[in-house]
């Protein structure tokens, strides 16, 4: 019960952090023009870092569904399945080996 009540006390600090509108207005309500020219070259540097990590995410999925498609369907035992995970797994970091090269 306390681990209940422990994760709901979480989620709610978490969802209060979220929705929180401090973090808006410190931009729109900044007054001098440095201090807009960073919060500019913040969110460009975000929005970068987050464009290279769903670049990086759709290739990751490419290169599972190639590679889960040319084994054929996942099985359905969970130890042949775990092997099968293992198998995977290993042929993806062979592949993504040879991009880096």
């Amino acid at each position: 019960m306390f681990e209940v009540i422990l994760l709901v006390l979480v989620m709610f600090v978490m969802a209060a952090c979220a929705f929180f509108p401090l973090g808006y207005s410190m931009v729109f309500f900044s007054k001098s023009a440095q201090q807009s020219t960073v919060a500019n070259q913040v969110e460009s540097t975000a929005d970068s870092e987050l464009r290279i990590l769903e670049e990086s995410n759709h290739l990751l999925t490419r290169l599972i569904s190639e590679i889960e498609s040319s084994f054929g369907p996942r099985p359905t035992d969970s130890v042949l399945r775990r092997h099968y995970n293992t198998l995977v797994a290993s042929e993806l970091e062979i592949r993504l080996a040879a991009l880096a090269k």
